[in-house]
């Protein structure tokens, strides 16, 4: 098929997770079932510590916005995956992949900012407990959202701007449930070098500061429990650290499997499915995470529950 000019493209084609139609309806109803458990746990959470002044805190604000872009992230996909899988259709316009691409990686590296942010959070009431006040307080914490949402936004801007210059044939076929830019460079039809170029770069330093960050905090972090005497201190301080530690290790994790799923697999499907981990489970998991080992938001959103049971 000859290639097009990217003006003369209007749609592409998502290909999903399989063509079997016997697979269709239990992927609609596993979908379904993670979206709304995703939407309605991360919803709770943010109504939860809006709703609580005492859980108005730099910890407790970060995970608020970590909830949000959360739900926000996972909502870029599924719900327009559900929708071609209702509708027998496999379309998708060529302005709105290009939206839900933008948006799935400002949303995907806004993650790693926000638990950056957070393991900073950590950091500082642990090892300058009298100053956490000072330091955190809310014009910084306001000022390290707005910075992470800039800069992705920027990113992301970047990223999509560079897409317009490359050619697509019609009815370009995209192996995957939802526009990824891999797989768009991929099926591309001109020279995708100054593209890949400028992912890979973004990837290493979005990927790999927000790591280093977060081990920097964390190994400081374990440095001062290990001077501390208090056992009790340092059971708080664990208790304190643990959610993060593992949404932290369920985000990265997931995400080192999807690259190496499709580093070691050829397969375009196999790549698609193992993404499904890093873009609803992940998503699905946090606030349970942060909900069943945290006292504080038990509490809160008990109270909620009890406020909204006794509106009813």
């Amino acid at each position: 098929m000859a290639a097009e000019n990217h003006t003369d493209i209007s749609e592409f084609l998502l290909l999903g997770l399989s063509d079997d139609p016997a697979l269709q309806l239990l992927i609609y109803g596993f979908f379904l079932s993670m979206y709304l458990v995703m939407v309605l746990g991360n919803l709770l959470i943010i109504l939860a510590i809006i709703s609580d002044a005492y859980l108005h805190t730099p910890m407790y604000f970060f995970l608020s916005n970590l909830s949000f872009v959360d739900f926000c992230f996972t909502s870029t996909t599924v719900p327009n995956m559900l929708v071609n899988i209702e509708t027998h259709s496999k379309d998708i316009s060529y302005m709105e992949c290009l939206t839900q691409m933008y948006f799935f990686m400002m949303l995907g590296r806004l993650d790693n900012f926000l638990l950056t942010v957070m393991a900073y959070d950590r950091f500082v009431p642990i090892c300058h407990p009298l100053h956490y006040t000072v330091i955190m307080n809310p014009r910084l914490c306001g000022l390290l959202v707005l910075m992470s949402w800039f800069t992705m936004t920027l990113v992301a801007l970047v990223n999509s701007l560079l897409i317009l210059r490359l050619s697509f044939s019609l009815e370009t076929e995209i192996p995957h449930f939802f526009c990824d830019l891999a797989q768009i460079l991929k099926v591309a039809h001109s020279d995708t070098l100054i593209n890949n170029i400028c992912l890979y770069v973004l990837t290493v330093l979005l990927g790999v500061f927000p790591v280093m960050g977060i081990l920097f905090f964390y190994s400081k972090i374990v440095s001062c429990l290990m001077s501390m005497s208090s056992t009790a201190g340092k059971t708080k301080a664990f208790s304190t650290c643990g959610s993060h530690l593992c949404v932290v290790w369920l985000f990265y994790g997931t995400g080192v499997g999807v690259y190496l799923s499709s580093a070691v697999t050829p397969s375009s499907q196999s790549s698609a499915i193992a993404s499904v981990m890093y873009t609803v489970v992940t998503s699905m998991l946090n606030p349970f995470i942060y909900s069943l080992r945290n006292k504080d938001m038990k509490g809160a959103l008990g109270r909620l529950l009890s406020m909204a049971a006794s509106c009813l």
